[in-house]
């Protein structure tokens, strides 16, 4: 399977903003797992597996600030795939109506694929899976 991508943007509202007049930290931590869920999601899609859970967020790094009214623009990318688990790196990019788009974050997540069992439990499964 060759490198596979997702797209995501999101538009930062009054209710997005921290005390010092930009993006909060965990409203754009919340958006990159977004992003990674829906990659996620991409290559999971022939996979015998009922869907995945983030394990971890690794090194997030908040590079420039976001704005009120800026667009944030979410790539995720699978970068490596184990037997259960797969790695995503995603880059927001945010774009204000005055300025040039410029990166504002980046991370990576660790999913793990999971399927229900006979009593309703989600366990973690091999997903079949390559990149």
């Amino acid at each position: 399977m060759s490198s596979l991508s997702a797209k995501y943007s999101q538009f930062v509202m009054p209710d997005h903003i921290n005390v010092v007049g930009t993006l909060f930290g965990g409203q754009m931590i919340a958006w990159v797992d977004l992003a990674a869920a829906k990659v996620a999601y991409r290559f999971l899609k022939s996979a015998n597996v009922d869907g995945a859970v983030t394990r971890t967020i690794d090194q997030v790094e908040f590079k420039e600030p976001v704005y009120l009214g800026d667009w944030v623009n979410f790539t995720a990318t699978i970068v490596a795939a184990g037997t259960t688990s797969f790695k995503i790196q995603v880059e927001a990019h945010a774009e204000g109506r005055n300025s040039e788009p410029r990166l504002a974050c980046v991370a990576t997540i660790v999913m793990v694929s999971v399927k229900k069992d006979n009593s309703g439990q989600y366990h973690k499964t091999p997903h079949g899976q390559s990149c």
